[in-house]
């Protein structure tokens, strides 16, 4: 007690000063709220820690879970022409794949032949080596790189003994997990049980509803049921939410298509980042528009579309739109499940590809991404390729790659390098301003100069004593827009 009096009594009232303005700029950071850190601190409070994962016992007919993190080993089946590369590429992005979702990878097992086994994927003598495998370093499941029937699936747990999950369940499990609006959660439903209604298997004998007399080795009088009806309710079951989902996303589209109508009618140009997943497109968004998007070191971090305001370095309003990323073969249920999103894309004036320019494979990158938007129709719009985190390249490679990408923008979000070169790209490649526009504007009606001001290139102003009278250069829509109050139109003709 003597020592707080003491110590109390003796305070330097320099430090007191020194703890307040500490305690002032504390509270002034508080204030301050970044929607993009905040979603990435609730995604790390739910990341899988080390040693848990989900098991189950059943103890006196009461169910007991032990956490405990999946250990997994990889399984992939690859043709004779593949090269080492191409191999190790593979599996280097099935291993990401895997730890984003929360495992950890012991060992991966590769196979080369034509084809895979039609009845466990793997050949014999591989699945007899797998599962050896699986008991020697003490896995829980097995990740295969291909998309596998039920039958293999079936075929494959048998025989090693552990879960079997493939290549398009991994990855619908990552966007479950990420996924946060109401819209992105019924597109991955949608995606889930698409997938699941051609893979539903009975598990024991609970499900054996058919059986014979007790001659046949059945149980007997009373024993027989109607068969595997459990099944077969299921499937009626994700029939049915499969149908509700749908309708739930046209009607989210409907809405969609309304915002992106306004949008249209107040002549507002539009881009959209595409590209591979985790090229650094969430990242790129924030710097041009200080959007606050979740940022995330993990593939398919983004879901759900995010649609900011941002403008050209001479003033042009547009709006910038981040898209889910792109992967190899990515599931034909996902892209389905998906196509609302992605429409995004197929509505926007400009496409902006975003490369990680320090992936070993940038082109085969670029390839998956142009595959994804010619399925819903948007190879057409122009696209302009940014190659992002050039920071991490060496000389060598950026001469590459200026080889492979001529037309490319080098930026690098991280550093900020090239960012400026990027937005006079936009500018350029945004519909042009080749209308021009003489107006004279009542000083009443300042929404319409500022109509003006932000979809047309100012040429002159001048204010006189009825209105504003105005010079500039805009495209057909706008034009038309402000016809009421048309001075003198030239036409169409490019300003030098």
């Amino acid at each position: 007690m003597t020592n707080t009096q003491s110590t109390s009594a003796g305070r330097d009232p320099s430090i007191e000063d020194s703890h307040r303005s500490q305690s002032t700029q504390v509270d002034e950071a508080d204030d301050f709220y970044d929607p993009g850190a905040a979603d990435l601190a609730d995604r790390l409070s739910l990341k899988r820690i080390e040693g848990i994962r989900t098991d189950l016992e059943d103890i006196s007919e009461v169910e007991y879970r032990t956490l405990r993190l999946e250990r997994v080993v990889l399984v992939g089946v690859g043709g004779s022409s593949l090269t080492t590369q191409e191999v190790q590429r593979s599996f280097s992005e099935l291993r990401l794949l895997a730890e984003t979702a929360g495992s950890t990878v012991l060992d991966a097992v590769m196979q080369t032949r034509a084809h895979p086994d039609p009845a466990t994927f793997l050949g014999r003598g591989k699945v007899e080596e797998l599962a050896e495998l699986v008991s020697i370093v003490g896995a829980d499941t097995v990740i295969c790189d291909g998309e596998l029937t039920a039958a293999q699936l079936r075929n494959l747990e048998d025989r090693v003994k552990v879960k079997v999950i493939d290549r398009t369940a991994l990855i619908l499990d990552i966007f479950a997990q990420h996924a946060k609006s109401t819209e992105g959660k019924a597109q991955v439903e949608l995606a889930q049980l698409s997938y699941l209604r051609q893979r539903l298997r009975g598990w024991g004998e609970s499900l054996s509803r058919q059986v014979g007399g007790r001659a046949s080795g059945g149980a007997g009088i009373g024993g027989r049921g109607p068969g595997e009806t459990k099944i077969e309710t299921d499937r009626r079951r994700i029939a049915s939410r499969i149908s509700k989902l749908k309708t739930q996303l046209k009607h989210m589209k409907a809405a969609r298509e309304v915002t992106r109508a306004s949008r249209v009618r107040n002549n507002i140009a539009s881009v959209a980042i595409v590209g591979y997943t985790n090229a650094g497109k969430s990242s790129l968004l924030n710097t041009l528009t200080d959007g606050g998007v979740l940022v995330d070191n993990s593939l398919f971090a983004t879901l759900d579309p995010t649609t900011r305001r941002s403008t050209t370095p001479s003033g042009r309003v547009y709006t910038l739109t981040d898209t889910v990323g792109f992967i190899r073969r990515l599931p034909t249920d996902l892209v389905e499940s998906f196509a609302s999103t992605l429409e995004e894309s197929l509505g926007a004036d400009l496409l902006v590809h975003v490369v990680d320019g320090s992936d070993s494979d940038p082109s085969g990158q670029v390839e998956a991404v142009r595959e994804v938007l010619a399925s819903v129709d948007a190879a057409d719009i122009p696209e302009l390729i940014v190659l992002n985190k050039m920071d991490l390249v060496d000389h060598p490679t950026r001469l590459v790659l200026a080889s492979g990408f001529p037309d490319a923008v080098e930026v690098s979000v991280r550093t900020g390098a090239g960012i400026d070169a990027l937005r006079e790209r936009i500018e350029q490649l945004l519909p042009a301003l080749d209308q021009r526009i003489e107006v004279m504007i009542p000083y009443d009606r300042g929404d319409v100069v500022d109509k003006i001001h932000r979809h047309a290139r100012i040429e002159s102003v001048d204010h006189t004593t009825t209105g504003t009278h105005i010079v500039a250069y805009g495209d057909s829509h706008l034009a038309g827009g402000v016809a009421d109050y048309q001075v003198h139109l030239l036409g169409a003709s490019t300003p030098s």
